[in-house]
């Protein structure tokens, strides 16, 4: 089992704006994107590398580069959706593919409207995004349909969590690393994280 809890104060800071309920839409978008970013960098510090050949204005040298297949970004619809841009300013050869999940507003389970997955799902070291773990029933449900594609070396991002949500994803796949940006208190009587930031895909799109 690997869970990472984000300490860098640039992730704390921005995800306090985050929160407030006066962030508007625009700010919101930003603010998604620039913590996905930070998050991305941290949990992609070990993609493989291999050494070539390059001539710099002074002489030739062997370097780094980034080797094997480009990974693939899958973000959870549709707030996933808004931490995408963050992970390709990072890497932006990755490949993108979607999972659309809605929720039971009675049950809050989880059911799939739509998978695309990059090809070679399989060589693959995959991203997997979502602003809000809670439950962790569509957490859990996405990582399901990835590795029944074939995915094998998964990282999943999430900005905020409950310690409900990280507990059953980390039980229903403890081979995949966890990457969450703060972990809240709990979930409501409705599913929601307290004290959480409210439905992130209705502040990312405006649909409030």
């Amino acid at each position: 089992m690997s869970v990472s809890y984000m300490t860098h104060p640039l992730i704390k800071h921005k995800i306090t704006l985050l929160r407030k309920q006066a962030t508007g839409t625009s700010e919101f978008r930003k603010l998604i994107e620039e913590i996905s970013m930070l998050m991305g960098y941290e949990a992609l510090s070990d993609l493989p590398t291999a050494d070539i050949k390059i001539k710099t204005p002074i002489e030739e040298t062997i370097q780094p580069v980034l080797n094997g297949k480009k990974p693939a970004v899958i973000p959870i619809l549709r707030a996933g959706l808004g931490m995408v841009n963050g992970i390709l300013a990072l890497i932006p050869l990755a490949k993108v593919g979607h999972i659309g999940l809605y929720r039971d507003p009675e049950t809050h389970e989880p059911h799939e409207y739509y998978c695309k997955l990059p090809e070679n799902i399989d060589q693959r070291q995959i991203v997997v995004v979502d602003p809000m773990l809670a439950t962790g029933g569509s957490a859990i449900a996405a990582v399901d349909f990835i590795k029944e594609h074939g995915g094998k070396k998964i990282k999943f991002l999430s900005v905020i969590a409950a310690p409900e949500g990280v507990g059953a994803l980390m039980k229903a796949h403890p081979d995949i690393q966890l990457y969450v940006g703060c972990l809240d208190r709990c979930l409501n009587e409705n599913a929601y994280i307290c004290p959480g930031l409210g439905d992130a895909g209705d502040r990312i799109f405006g649909t409030i």
